[in-house]
């Protein structure tokens, strides 16, 4: 079981991860990797040495191919549980949620086979116990 926490504020060095709840024109904007068969929120791993904000945009243009785009910081969120990416279960791992308005892509030279716009949420999602609860609690803030 994972459990997702929220905060506003963490060190710095503490942030490993960021997602991205990225629209155009008010369209919800979702990834399929190459090698899964799920949808998810754009996002990934910091590079060492890179700032949190240089990887939302980083990993935005590289799953969606958004080019042109505003984001915004929403809020700090931690996951504690095993995952795909985290062996220990009792570690805390954080990342930040950021909220983009794409305004143009270029095409895709990724990991991704697809990003589709929709304007409801789509199923199934690759992280279904933590991509819901990012985008309510973004919700919860006013941010949707």
């Amino acid at each position: 079981m994972l459990k997702v926490q929220f905060y506003d504020q963490v060190e710095d060095e503490k942030l490993k991860f960021a997602v991205i709840l990225a629209r155009k024109e008010g369209k919800w904007i979702f990834c399929k990797h190459r090698e899964r068969d799920t949808y998810e929120i754009p996002g990934g791993h910091r590079e060492p040495g890179e700032e949190i904000w240089e990887t939302a945009r980083r990993e935005l243009r590289e799953e969606t191919g958004a080019v042109e785009f505003e984001l915004k910081q929403i809020c700090i969120y931690s996951v504690t549980g095993k995952t795909r990416v985290n062996e220990d279960p009792k570690e805390e791992n954080f990342g930040m949620l950021f909220l983009a308005e794409v305004h143009s892509f270029e095409e895709l030279h990724s990991e991704m086979e697809k990003i589709i716009l929709t304007d409801r949420l789509t199923y199934p999602w690759t992280y279904p116990e933590i991509q819901p609860k990012l985008m309510e609690e973004a919700g919860r803030r006013g941010y949707l």
